[in-house]
């Protein structure tokens, strides 16, 4: 599914996107596409977010959706007030009427659905995970660098106030040198319908098939707490150790055209460049947690705990005087601005969005790695 969004022409989006051969009053900016074959419920949980944020971002406007289900693209497009639609993303390339692409297509496609839209100039916002691997997310990031667009990848945890804080806490060295930290991502959708039935429900059951292009809840959510732990500590994983679990979850661990054989949880050790030591699970067998991200970083003058709990972040700091009897204190986070609102800020002021395809590409070694190190039973250097 493809959703272009359009920008009022304001000066310094004009200073942005000054290639854009229309000269009408709107500039086009985002598309999605999907997969093949993808239905609307297999691509319309995140595509549903990506449309709803950027409709509330003044001065942009949804143009077009795509998807090689056109029935799916129609649909979409009613929902969203869209006015054009296409069958594929090359009909939408022809006509060319946007500037940038959000792109919400399955893991296995976000390579193939990205190198066009930045061959042709356009700034693109992609899903995580970047690609299915090192050499592919390097290569997206290469022609990113090359087209000279805004290009971003979607870690939505960038937006949690409560993790943006401690970011700047440890940068300025409020609780010391980094030693230690625990991450987790905690769901449990696979123990509980909250979500929709996972045994039935496309939108589930693609993400545990390898053959449907899913990398597991290692590249589902493993990116995003990777991600989360590594932005606050400051610092990148140097040295990584893993092990994957898939779990018999149906008879014959398939259901209909789907293998159930991709990975349910993931746990990994790591050493970061700072010199610091944490552990890093994943798992949707987390009975009794939605959606939960949990950090707790210790450093040589204090401690933070960070958690997004069902999307409700909150932060708390054992700091100082507190060493001495354990006492944590929360503090309150203002507000930063999501991903949607600093691709479009980006793209008006002609600036380097982050976080970046460059970013995605060392987040998608980690997770190369983290397969490498599953498989060989031998932790992995990461250069």
């Amino acid at each position: 599914m493809v959703a272009p969004l359009a920008l009022n022409r304001a000066a310094t989006v004009r200073a942005a996107c000054a290639w854009v051969a229309s000269q009408r009053s709107g500039m086009q900016s985002a598309i999605r596409a999907d997969a093949p074959g993808a239905t609307a419920s297999k691509t319309g949980l995140m595509a549903r977010s990506h449309a709803e944020a950027f409709q509330k971002l003044p001065g942009v406007k949804l143009v077009a959706a795509v998807d090689a289900n056109l029935d799916a693209a129609r649909a979409f497009a009613d929902k969203f007030g869209i006015g054009t639609c296409f069958g594929s993303l090359d009909e939408a390339l022809d006509w060319g009427e946007f500037d940038a692409a959000t792109n919400v297509t399955p893991d296995a496609v976000h390579y193939s659905t990205t190198l066009p839209l930045l061959a042709a100039g356009k700034h693109v916002l992609c899903e995580k995970p970047l690609a299915t691997s090192h050499a592919l997310a390097l290569e997206m990031t290469q022609a990113a660098e090359k087209a000279g667009v805004v290009n971003m990848v979607n870690l939505t945890y960038r937006n949690v106030p409560a993790m943006q804080l401690a970011a700047e806490m440890v940068a300025e060295g409020q609780i010391g040198e980094v030693r230690h930290f625990e991450a987790s991502y905690l769901q449990s959708w696979l123990t509980q319908p909250a979500w929709g039935d996972w045994k039935t429900e496309s939108a589930w059951l693609w993400r545990l098939s390898t053959e449907h292009g899913s990398k597991g809840v290692l590249g589902d959510v493993g990116i995003h707490i990777l991600d989360f732990a590594t932005y606050v500590a400051g610092s990148d994983v140097t040295r990584l150790a893993c092990t994957l679990k898939t779990f018999d979850k149906a008879e014959g661990n398939r259901i209909g055209e789907y293998p159930l054989d991709a990975n349910d949880s993931a746990l990994m050790t790591v050493e970061l460049g700072n010199g610091a030591m944490g552990s890093v699970t994943a798992t949707r067998f987390a009975s009794g947690h939605l959606n939960d991200l949990i950090l707790r970083i210790h450093g040589t003058k204090g401690g933070l705990d960070v958690r997004d709990i069902n999307l409700k972040g909150q932060l708390s700091a054992c700091l100082g005087d507190d060493l001495e009897t354990g006492t944590w204190r929360k503090i309150r986070a203002p507000r930063v601005p999501s991903n949607y609102a600093r691709f479009i800020d980006a793209i008006r002021k002609g600036s380097t969005g982050t976080p970046d395809f460059a970013r995605g590409a060392a987040l998608q070694q980690l997770l190369d790695a983290a397969e490498a190190a599953d498989t060989t039973g031998c932790a992995t250097h990461i250069a």
